[in-house]
């Protein structure tokens, strides 16, 4: 199956405060809009921030690898260089960090660069990204 885009719709508090984060920050297209939404485009995956003024973040968390992971959250699988260079552009745009960048699960299965952060609304974003895309799905060792 050739992998298709995304759709995700979510609550956002303030509209501008999510174009500035999403297109400004991340670097998102934007695409349609209206006084009570907005299409971005998420490295190929369509997103929509749709205004609820009284939106709030959810406050769950799940131990992963000795951090504690919003749930939920979203986000893209990158490419290396494309993850260090998005880490890069979040740190100097003055994000915090929920989980700062680094390598989880170093030297086991799955071993994956990750780092989490939140957004205007507090939803929480994951980017990760794998040096052998072969460990997305692995759940045992795989041979070259």
């Amino acid at each position: 199956m050739t992998l298709r885009p995304f759709h995700l719709a979510f609550p956002v508090h303030d509209l501008a405060a999510a174009r500035a984060f999403y297109a400004g920050v991340l670097g998102c297209a934007e695409g349609r809009s209206s006084a009570e939404w907005i299409d971005f485009d998420l490295m190929g995956h369509q997103i929509v921030a749709h205004l609820d003024p009284s939106a709030k973040p959810v406050a769950v968390e799940n131990t992963v690898d000795g951090h504690h992971v919003p749930v939920p959250h979203f986000g893209v699988v990158l490419t290396m260089s494309d993850w260090r260079t998005l880490a890069d552009r979040v740190e100097a745009a003055g994000v915090t960090f929920g989980i700062a960048p680094h390598i989880r699960f170093k030297g086991q299965v799955g071993e994956q660069a990750t780092m989490f952060f939140r957004d205007p609304s507090g939803n929480a974003l994951e980017f990760k990204a794998f040096a052998d895309d072969a460990m997305l799905f692995a759940t045992e060792e795989v041979s070259a």
